[in-house]
């Protein structure tokens, strides 16, 4: 049974939002000012047709834009979006003192990483993303946030993904541009058979892909997958934390470089693969901690056959069961730590309490920057600048680069 509503307002998600006797209601692909008709469902509700169109409304870039829940946002005016995108970060350090950044604005056709959806059923393979809140696996044929080098691989990708299947269940197939060629990390697909795995193998050579790996094993590796890190070469595992975004890492990393220029040591927390690392090595000493063991060892590898570097340690550690302390970070005098979603509320808390001069804190989560800001703040950092990066355009995520400073104070 659907109704007539009126959206107020966009929610956290990216909704829109209608104030109701009840409570407010969440409509997705509606905007503010429309007059709507929806079929509600608790405090939800499926978009039936827009009444009143908002002024803001236009023409979405890709076909399959409100069955595919990849995008949540490509209805809304560029403009109007970005400027949105830059509330949410201003709305999440409501009460922090602070210079808040334009966005910096994410172009079409530039992501590249993607995770996809397969799943086999009674008329061929599936391959796409999700509908929006089900389960429900949309094929798609294009997608105007990918790189193109993925778009053209839809078709191939689709045919690995029915070789390789030996579930009835749905699995995920994450796809990666490198500078090697495509490099593909299944996940729950199944356990193949030495038969599967041959034919797979032979049609991963075929295609030109660098790389399938299942559930972190690699089946076959004809080129080892390798991406750049400022002049650095690193060859990156299978599933690898990457930036969403070529463009986003190199305006995060000119951002914190900047703010980092005259520390001779630097810390780089949660480092992955080294993105932050790599490049600060080549003016300052680095200790990188992360984790993840394979990220650390692609991170290690890149800096040993690099030229041109300064010095560039690694540490493996759980820094959220163990973050470094105020007494080890004293050694540094500037600092980076990308953590995340979750935030690094115990981390934050030691650099709060650190001599440390420079700190650049980035995130995809405003409000556990939030929370994290707050927490250097009162240990008397002062808070510089917030600079918001899109880089995950038409959705509701946004990125974002704190600079702090703090007087170091004499010792002895």
């Amino acid at each position: 049974m659907s109704a007539r509503f009126t959206i107020k307002r966009l929610g956290a998600q990216g909704d829109g939002i209608a104030e109701t006797e009840s409570g407010d209601l969440f409509i997705p692909f509606t905007l503010p000012g429309e007059t709507v008709t929806a079929a509600r469902e608790k405090d939800r509700a499926t978009l039936m047709a827009v009444l009143e169109a908002s002024p803001l409304r236009i023409e979405p870039a890709c076909r399959h834009f409100t069955e595919c829940g990849g995008c949540a946002l490509q209805h809304f005016e560029a403009e109007a979006y970005r400027q949105w995108k830059r509330d949410k970060v201003v709305h999440a350090l409501k009460g922090i003192d602070c210079e808040i950044g334009a966005l910096v604005a994410c172009a079409p056709h530039s992501r590249r990483r993607v995770v996809l959806a397969a799943r086999r059923t009674e008329t061929g393979m599936l391959l796409g993303f999700n509908r929006h809140l089900s389960p429900e696996i949309i094929s798609i044929s294009e997608c105007p946030i990918s790189l193109p080098e993925i778009v053209a691989a839809f078709d191939r990708l689709r045919g690995l993904a029915d070789l390789i299947c030996a579930t009835t269940k749905s699995f995920r197939m994450a796809v990666t541009v490198t500078g090697s060629g495509l490099d593909v990390a299944v996940h729950e697909s199944g356990k193949l058979g030495e038969h599967q795995r041959r034919i797979a193998s032979n049609f991963v050579l075929a295609q030109g892909f660098a790389r399938l790996s299942i559930d972190d094993e690699i089946v076959i590796e004809p080129r080892k997958p390798v991406v750049m890190f400022g002049s650095v070469a690193v060859a990156v595992p299978p599933g690898a934390f990457l930036q969403a975004t070529e463009a986003a890492e190199q305006t995060m990393a000119g951002i914190v470089g900047g703010h980092l220029k005259r520390a001779k040591k630097v810390a780089d927390l949660f480092a992955g693969c080294g993105s932050f690392a790599l490049r600060l090595a080549e003016k300052s000493e680095v200790h990188a901690v992360e984790g993840d063991a394979p990220a650390l060892s692609a991170l290690d590898r890149g800096a040993r056959f690099a030229t041109g570097l300064k010095r560039v340690t690694g540490e493996r550690r759980d820094l959220f069961r163990r973050p470094l302390t105020f007494k080890e970070l004293n050694a540094f005098d500037g600092l980076v730590f990308d953590p995340p979603r979750a935030g690094a509320e115990d981390q934050s808390k030691q650099i709060a309490r650190s001599d440390v001069p420079f700190v650049a804190a980035v995130s995809c989560n405003p409000v556990t920057l939030a929370r994290d800001l707050r927490i250097l703040l009162d240990g008397g950092y002062q808070l510089k600048s917030v600079t918001p990066i899109d880089q995950f355009l038409w959705s509701h995520h946004v990125e974002a680069v704190a600079l702090l400073e703090k007087p170091r104070r004499r010792r002895g």
